[in-house]
């Protein structure tokens, strides 16, 4: 049984981080827009608690910091599943465009 001390603390923005993460993931479907933007603002908000966890680590408990990085990197695969989504809504977009000028072109 591990014993907690008590004067650790929690990294700031850790549940932030990782909620931010989840749900980029959650909405990297919707055209990409949504889940690029907040697995951006989940990887950009993880830089400083990790700096803080990585200076003093024993200030902070570990259970925060594996949220910090669970998030980071569930918003690092959200951006890239959020713009592989993206590309494929323009290209999809620009084949019916292209599509429609066909065939008011008699092409």
């Amino acid at each position: 049984m591990e014993i907690i001390d008590q004067n650790k603390k929690d990294l700031p923005n850790s549940t932030a981080v990782l909620v931010l993460g989840i749900l980029s993931l959650v909405f990297c479907w919707c055209y990409g827009i949504v889940g690029l933007i907040l697995g951006i603002i989940a990887v950009a908000l993880s830089g400083t608690p990790r700096r803080l966890y990585q200076a003093d680590p024993e200030a902070y408990t570990p259970a925060s910091y594996k949220n910090v990085n669970a998030g980071r990197i569930c918003g690092i695969i959200g951006i890239c599943i959020a713009v592989l989504v993206f590309l494929v809504v323009i290209l999809v977009v620009c084949g019916i465009i292209a599509a429609g000028i066909g065939a008011s072109c008699g092409l």
